[in-house]
Formats: C-alpha cells, sequence, structure tokens
C-alpha cells in the first residue's frame, strides 16, 4: 500500500503546478498536472482543444483521467481549475488522498499571472473574479484543508506539508482507536 496522493485545487494561477513541484522535491513523490497530461495525450493545448473540440470533450478528458489518477497512489496531482466541478472526478480522487485547495485571492492572481494562454481568462478581471467566486463554495466541499499563505511558493508548499501531516495523523490516530 503506497502513500496517500496529495491533490490540489484552485482556480487557474493560484500556484498549483509550482508548489506542487516543490512539494514533489521536499517529499519524493512525482508531480501529475492533469492538464498537462491531457495536452501530452491529446498532441494540443488545452486551449485548442477548448477552440476545437468544445469544453464538453475537454470534461470527459478530465474525467477519465482523474478516475485513473485515483487508482495509484504516492502522487502530487495538480487538478485542472475546473475538475473539482465534476462530481465523478472530484469524489474519485478524493478517495486516493487528502484534498488541498489553494485558496489564493482571485484579484491577485489575475494581476499577477499571465492570463493569455489561459482559455477561461479571457472575459476580463470581472468575470475571473465573479468564476472564483462561483467555483469556491464547490472547492470548499472537497477540500480536506485551504491554504491562505501566498507569500512565497516555499512557503505556501510548508503549509500544505504542514497540513497534509496533521490530516494524516489524525487519520492515524482514528484507525488505531478503531481497532
Amino acid at each position: 500500500m503506497g502513500m496517500k496522493n496529495i491533490i490540489l485545487i484552485g482556480m487557474m494561477g493560484c500556484g498549483k503546478t509550482t508548489v506542487g513541484e516543490l512539494l514533489a522535491m521536499r517529499l519524493k513523490k512525482q508531480l501529475v498536472d492533469t492538464d498537462k497530461l491531457i495536452e501530452a495525450r491529446e498532441g494540443m493545448t488545452v486551449a485548442e482543444i477548448f477552440e476545437t473540440q468544445g469544453e464538453g470533450y475537454f470534461r470527459s478528458l478530465e474525467m477519465g483521467m482523474a478516475q485513473a489518477l485515483s487508482l495509484r497512489s504516492d502522487l502530487i496531482i495538480a487538478c485542472g481549475g475546473g475538475l473539482p466541478l465534476q462530481e465523478g472526478a472530484m469524489a474519485a480522487l478524493k478517495e486516493s488522498g487528502i484534498v488541498i485547495w489553494l485558496d489564493r485571492d482571485a484579484g491577485d492572481i489575475f494581476d499577477s499571472e499571465d492570463m493569455t494562454a489561459r482559455p477561461l481568462a479571457q472575459a476580463g478581471r470581472e468575470a475571473f473574479l465573479e468564476r472564483a467566486a462561483q467555483r469556491a463554495p464547490v472547492y470548499e466541499k472537497w477540500a480536506d484543508a485551504a491554504i491562505h499563505d501566498f507569500t512565497s511558493p516555499v512557503s505556501t508548499a510548508a503549509r500544505v506539508k504542514e497540513a497534509v501531516e496533521a490530516i494524516t495523523s489524525w487519520d492515524e490516530k482514528k484507525e488505531g482507536q478503531s481497532q
């Protein structure tokens, strides 16, 4: 039995990939980015998939990817921003590990990240903030913990590691009691 997966969720640009890379190095785990895996498999960027095949097709790829990854362990999984909106995709992943929400302020994300290659950020700042507000309750529903420290990727990664360790030791205590 491998270690549980660590599943990172949050808005595009919140730092899932960057923080995931730091965690992967620190915890000696493999980072898997669902968007990058889909791009590699399809030979197209997410933006191109949206444009040529439509969002529905992309979401079905995402669902298949989530279900396949949920059968593995010892991974750090950076989820596409919209993946948690799919009940089946997220439920499968949550079964396989600990879900951490990188709850970074949407205004900060929009103002500090390059949004040109992000298909769902093309409608401007207001629409981005609105999307973030709509998604927040969904992210909250799935998350075992939320992180609010974005002073640097290193400190964010440290907070994630602490949250995972706290949840893991709590789970082990509960299991010990039920023996």
